[in-house]
């Protein structure tokens, strides 16, 4: 039996962040989904509230080294990595001194959003793919988990689509009760945009609201998942309207078997099924 790959990108997994219905599908899907027999690699920003010496991670010095260019300016990638002893898996972590020093996660001490999460966010986007490149790993599914990795979907189709890595990469999507209320800055556009995109292509990430970026996320994925159940019935609709494979939200009992069916029909529709 073909072993499929599988890319989790987060913005929250526990054990390094509280509980929340994120963080644990983050934590123990992809267990669930190795243990399947299947592989997978895992990533999520470094915040500065996560302990690295209670989790013991450490600097992976041969993927660390590489600059990002983000609005005119070079930011450092840094690449640590931890171990889920029990899971038997190991969790990536995009860091960088300017944007996950801090120690909060997205909200300031007054409950107010960093004014860079927006640059947060790209960095965080491109520095998982560019990382997976180097790691020479090509995922045949990558699923995005949280509105930090709603940039993915873009470059996967966009800047990096002739990178033969990703030749063959779905990107699935899901969906959570959780965002944000102000928009993001109204230079995001600018900000993420790379060489390889097009302006007509960055134009649906142009309305920088919660609402606007994961819209334009399900426009650019294979497949969307409703990971909540509580889930903005608008963005649920827009899925609906565009005809891509969706999976209704399901419960905690069964979700991992039900998503591991889900990747199947996503890889099928190019009539390519694993076996």
């Amino acid at each position: 039996m073909k072993k499929d790959r599988i890319l989790y990108i987060s913005q929250e997994i526990t054990p390094y962040l509280p509980e929340s219905e994120m963080s644990l599908i983050s934590r123990h899907l992809p267990q669930g989904i190795q243990e399947q027999g299947n592989e997978i690699r895992t990533f999520m920003p470094r915040f500065g509230c996560i302990n690295e010496r209670r989790h013991q991670l450490h600097e992976v010095i041969r993927l660390s080294g590489m600059n990002l260019i983000i609005n005119d300016n070079d930011h450092p990638l840094i690449i640590k990595v931890a171990s889920i002893q029990p899971a038997r898996m190991q969790v990536y972590f995009i860091d960088n001194e300017d944007f996950f020093q801090r120690k909060s996660v997205l909200l300031d001490e007054q409950g107010k959003m960093h004014k860079d999460n927006d640059e947060r966010a790209v960095f965080f986007c491109r520095g998982v793919l560019e990382t997976v490149k180097k790691l020479g790993w090509a995922p045949d599914i990558i699923h995005c988990h949280g509105w930090m990795t709603s940039l993915v979907p873009l470059y996967l189709k966009t800047a990096f689509k002739n990178d033969p890595l990703y030749a063959n990469s779905k990107v699935v999507y899901s969906l959570y009760d959780t965002g944000f209320s102000k928009p993001l800055s109204k230079d995001f556009v600018k900000k993420s945009t790379m060489d390889e995109i097009s302006a007509e292509e960055m134009a649906s990430y142009s309305d920088s609201s919660f609402l606007g970026i994961t819209k334009a996320a399900i426009e650019w994925s294979d497949g969307i998942i409703v990971g909540s159940k509580n889930v903005n019935i608008e963005l649920v609709n827009h899925a609906k309207s565009l005809d891509k494979p969706l999976l209704n939200y399901v419960g905690e009992e069964n979700y991992i078997d039900e998503y591991s069916a889900f990747y199947d029909q996503i890889m099928a529709e190019d009539g390519v099924l694993a076996s």
